[in-house]
């Protein structure tokens, strides 16, 4: 299980928590994740022994957000390489384990090819694990690298569309440290008006169902020092409408060849309000979340969650009288379906910039996407 070596955070570990990490302990190496399912009640880790325990954190978002997934997928493969299983069918699982999200099939993928060109080369099953690690330990280096790089250029692009600081920045879900092998996406920007004086206001969209602004982003914000105030989803627009909002900063789990956006639902209402309200909607994500084999918005599949996570209620950790031992507080009747898709899809139309390590692109079309991809593949070459 994934859970079988679980820590929990009241011992002396030290205040910044990684959200994922390599290990090699006598018994065999692990991979180690933060359970972002138990924040922000409680700080413990889960450790996986192999890869069918990822996929299970995967699954149920005790690991999530692009990049990380990315990392994730990568390390997984190593784990498997390295512990003696069937590569292709860890592969495979991983991949497969949260479809809309990009970045999760590029990690696997890369640590895959890393095996297998290994093998080809002639290097025995050690040399090949080897090279799947050394390969998702470059990706978590490069992640960790492109966020610093996205929070320049995010913060320089708000700075060139709201001169004068005092930012007050609407933000959805949650893209910070717990999404990235760095400082996260859009949180990053955010994070860098914070410490450059020029953040007056981060609004953290709750996120229903799963509330991952409400226990995360409030979580790290919080943790930053930042000027932070959580809001309903549903309270945004009473918000745009008095004026509030300078700027929404939302990151993504898919960006198509026309440059639709795909990221957690609740996103596209808020690139609609934006419009109608004249304020920019910027997409804050890595390169490799740029998915130039998917044509448009309409090609992407998205996922489907379980109903219950709409029907019920649930607090991490937190016991209340009513509920089930690890279910939630029934809020429908029973047997009440729930259309419940965990991401919506945003056309390129709506999107004021996208800003990825290599730069912001502005206006957002096809071709301004292949050439930032381009110039991301020239550099890795060099």
């Amino acid at each position: 299980m994934a859970d079988q070596y679980a820590h929990s955070g009241d011992d002396k570990r030290p205040t910044e928590i990684p959200a994922i990490r390599w290990e090699e302990p006598p018994e065999g190496p692990v991979l180690v994740l933060l359970d972002q399912t138990r924040l922000p009640a409680e700080e413990v880790e889960l450790v996986c022994t192999d890869a069918s325990a990822l996929v299970e954190a995967i699954r149920s978002l005790a690991v999530r957000g692009a990049p990380l997934l990315g990392i994730a997928g990568a390390y997984g493969v190593a784990l498997a390489a390295v512990r003696g299983f069937d590569v292709d069918e860890a592969a495979a699982a991983l991949a497969g384990a949260r479809p809309t999200a990009v970045n999760l099939a590029v990690g696997v993928r890369r640590a895959r090819s890393a095996h297998e060109a290994a093998l080809a080369r002639g290097g025995d099953v050690r040399q090949a694990a080897a090279a799947a690690l050394a390969a998702a330990r470059q990706l978590h280096r490069e992640d960790a690298e492109a966020s610093g790089r996205m929070a320049e250029h995010g913060l320089a692009l708000l700075d060139e569309l709201l001169p004068g600081g005092g930012h007050r920045i609407l933000t959805h879900c949650n893209t910070g440290s717990l999404v990235s092998g760095g400082e996260g996406t859009a949180f990053a920007v955010a994070l860098a008006a914070h410490r450059t004086g020029r953040l007056r206001r981060l609004w953290v969209d709750e996120t229903r169902p799963l509330l991952q602004g409400a226990r995360l982003t409030a979580y790290e914000a919080a943790r930053s020092g930042m000027a932070y105030t959580l809001l309903t989803d549903n309270a945004a627009g009473s918000l745009f409408a008095a004026g509030e909002v300078d700027a929404v900063l939302i990151g993504a789990d898919r960006i198509t060849a026309d440059g639709s956006v795909a990221n957690k639902v609740g996103s596209y209402p808020l690139a609609v309000l934006a419009r109608y309200h004249h304020v920019p909607f910027i997409v804050v994500a890595p390169v490799t979340t740029v998915d130039l084999d998917t044509a448009d918005g309409a090609s992407v599949e998205v996922e489907q969650r379980p109903g219950h996570e709409v029907t019920e209620v649930t607090a991490p950790q937190v016991p209340v009288v009513g509920a089930e031992a690890g279910g939630g507080i029934q809020v429908a009747p029973l047997g009440t379906q729930a259309y419940n898709p965990a991401f919506d899809v945003t056309p390129a139309e709506l999107v004021t910039a996208i800003v990825t390590e290599e730069g912001a692109v502005s206006p957002v079309t096809a071709e301004a996407l292949a050439e930032v991809c381009a110039r991301s593949r020239g550099v890795a070459a060099g």
